[in-house]
């Protein structure tokens, strides 16, 4: 049974970090390709990251530079490390392996 379980949002201001983690079971993440989406109130869920199989990274142009997508291989659990932190980061983080989706966590960014 797979399952995904994410951790690490909160609150931070404007300019902070925060690294989101997704624990991940059910699944090999060393050899998954494994998404963060994100959902803001009122807005669609989108794209923020991307990891394929073999390691490669793909970012949307709102968080290029200040998001890093990484995985653990040991701890089969996949991070999104947040840097820059801006208002308009606020919103619900999923991590997601194809049709399977993790709770979500909360980010929120104080101006």
């Amino acid at each position: 049974q797979v399952q995904l379980v994410e951790s690490g949002g909160g609150l931070v201001q404007t300019g902070g970090s925060l690294r989101l983690s997704c624990a991940a079971s059910g699944i090999i993440v060393s050899i998954s390709a494994m998404d963060w989406y994100r959902q803001a109130p009122g807005k669609q869920r989108e794209l923020v990251a991307r990891m394929s199989t073999g390691g490669s990274t793909n970012y949307a142009d709102s968080v290029k530079g200040r998001f890093t997508i990484s995985r653990d291989n040991a701890k089969n659990t996949l991070y999104l490390q947040m840097d820059s932190l801006k208002p308009e980061d606020t919103a619900i983080y999923y991590c997601r392996w194809i049709t399977y989706w993790g709770r979500g966590t909360q980010v929120t960014v104080s101006s």
